[in-house]
């Protein structure tokens, strides 16, 4: 493999080292440290993907190391966060405190759905796994944060966690269509417009959040909410 085809490979793979300390971490219980190599993986997810477009430098091998990379970031490594954060909120060891593992197992689905489905080229079929693990990972680092808040005392309860764990895994493999941010040669005017919009509204987001004088954390819950909302709307309005 020449030495361009590897630069994506070893941008995965600082993807994958991030998602792996983040899985340290989150079973230790340091979602303060879990939670921002989480974001690391998250970044190093889009610029492997840049740069593969950018030099030409697709490959299988780059196809499933990312796959593996994303399984660890955004599927294990959100799992135990939410089983961490549920364990501790709710003072308990019982199995109940285990379904959000479930994320785990339903990230490895769609994302190796995702891998065979040649509908998900330039667009997404089901919830893409970094949304759902930012929606995660972000929710446990404000709870950390914000321990008084409305959010932490739902979290507190033995049903919220779960709930939320058992609607991620529902969108992670149902058929609803979800735009993606990857800018294409052939995007259409409808596309471009939902992702403009979503960035704007995002940016509201993020002035209210700090008008309010919030964790900036809850910024990125109610973004992800957001972008899972907006795909639904659309989706039932066929838009």
């Amino acid at each position: 493999m020449s030495l361009k085809k590897s630069i994506p490979n070893f941008i995965t793979s600082l993807g994958l080292a991030s998602g792996l300390l983040g899985v340290v971490f989150a079973l230790e219980g340091n979602i303060r440290l879990a939670f921002p190599l989480m974001i690391a993986a998250s970044v190093f997810d889009f610029c492997d993907g840049l740069a593969a477009r950018a030099l030409d430098a697709y490959s299988e091998l780059g196809k499933e190391l990312d796959s593996l990379s994303d399984m660890v970031s955004f599927g294990v490594l959100p799992s135990v966060m939410l089983y961490n954060l549920m364990k501790t909120c709710t003072f308990s060891s019982s199995l109940w405190c285990l379904v959000p593992l479930l994320l785990a197992v339903f990230s490895g689905l769609r994302l190796a759905k995702f891998n065979v489905d040649p509908r998900q080229h330039l667009s997404f079929v089901g919830l893409p796994t970094p949304v759902a693990a930012l929606l995660c990972g972000s929710l446990c680092w404000f709870v950390a944060y914000e321990p008084a808040s409305l959010l932490a005392t739902l979290c507190g309860g033995l049903v919220f966690v779960p709930v939320l764990t058992v609607v991620l895994c529902a969108l992670l493999v149902c058929e609803v269509p979800m735009f993606s941010m990857k800018i294409a040669a052939d995007d259409t005017k409808t596309i471009l417009l939902k992702r403009i919009s979503f960035i704007v509204e995002i940016a509201v987001i993020v002035a209210v959040v700090v008008l309010l004088g919030h964790n900036w954390a809850l910024a990125v819950t109610l973004s992800c909410v957001l972008y899972i909302l907006k795909n639904l709307v659309y989706a039932v309005f066929k838009v």
